[in-house]
């Protein structure tokens, strides 16, 4: 059997599947087809159903919920590790909801975050995350909503931090960020999603065992990216939730799609139970 699978080229991801797509580890007779896109694409070809497995964001999984269940395994999800909204250091900035907002995405986490936060900010225009900040800095827009690895190089760039929407998220919440999970189409058969799901969590267990050493697969997608912000940011989003979601997990994803629900004035088409594999 072959299925495709898409994640990001960023540190977190590529960590997670190293071992499962250089096999690595056994994969039971299963052939996975990588492919390396933005989130923000994933998130696209997750709502047309495009990949059997994908990283996606979680409101982009809200929408395709007809097309696919959440694995236990994979999640980015903890505490601390939310986007942040930033300004060019030294600019005045009055009212937050009067400005124009750069995201990376509008089904990102990191969008509906800033809506939950600021639900009068409307003034907002989608761009690739890694554009985010020279775009700030060339005053081409007043904020950036910043994530992935901009989290740690944003000051060394001349930026400020306005606020950290994660942390407004689990002041008002009381559980952890969800920010991404892998999910499965719902045509692939149980047994099959339930052995993917085991490989993802052998995968990382692996990257786990020899870790802090950073592998080529790795660095060879993180572009310019120092071995020191490579572990940054494998620190900050890869934990024990990435092995298993656990209750928190699941408590944290529902509570996240509520809010989902709340903010864009949308029924619910599943019931919690019927989110997860």
């Amino acid at each position: 059997m072959k299925l495709s699978i898409g994640f990001s080229p960023c540190p977190n991801d590529t960590f997670i599947f190293d071992a499962l797509i250089n096999k690595k580890i056994d994969t039971d007779g299963i052939e996975f087809e990588a492919i390396l896109e933005d989130v923000e694409t994933l998130n696209q070809w997750a709502l047309e159903g495009k990949l059997d497995i994908t990283k996606l964001s979680f409101p982009a999984f809200f929408r395709s919920t007809d097309k696919y269940v959440l694995l236990t395994a994979g999640s980015a999800l903890g505490k601390g590790v939310g986007p942040l909204l930033v300004k060019r250091a030294g600019r005045e900035i009055s009212k937050v909801e009067e400005q124009s907002i750069l995201i990376p995405g509008i089904n990102t986490t990191a969008n509906l975050l800033l809506s939950f936060a600021y639900p009068d900010a409307k003034n907002k225009r989608p761009m690739l995350f890694s554009e985010i900040e020279d775009l700030v800095m060339s005053e081409l827009a007043d904020l950036g909503v910043i994530i992935h690895e901009n989290r740690f190089t944003y000051q060394q760039k001349g930026l400020e931090k306005v606020a950290d929407l994660g942390e407004t998220w689990e002041k008002k919440m009381n559980v952890p960020i969800p920010l991404g999970g892998i999910a499965i189409k719902r045509t692939v058969d149980r047994l099959t999603s339930l052995q993917v799901d085991q490989l993802i969590r052998k995968s990382l267990e692996y990257a786990f065992a020899n870790y802090p050493v950073i592998t080529d697969y790795v660095k060879c997608h993180s572009q310019t990216m120092s071995e020191e912000v490579m572990r940054k940011h494998i620190d900050l989003y890869v934990n024990n939730n990435s092995l298993n979601l656990g209750e928190e997990g699941k408590k944290a994803i529902i509570t996240l799609y509520n809010t989902f629900l709340s903010i864009n004035n949308m029924a619910s088409t599943k019931n919690a139970e019927e989110l997860f594999l």
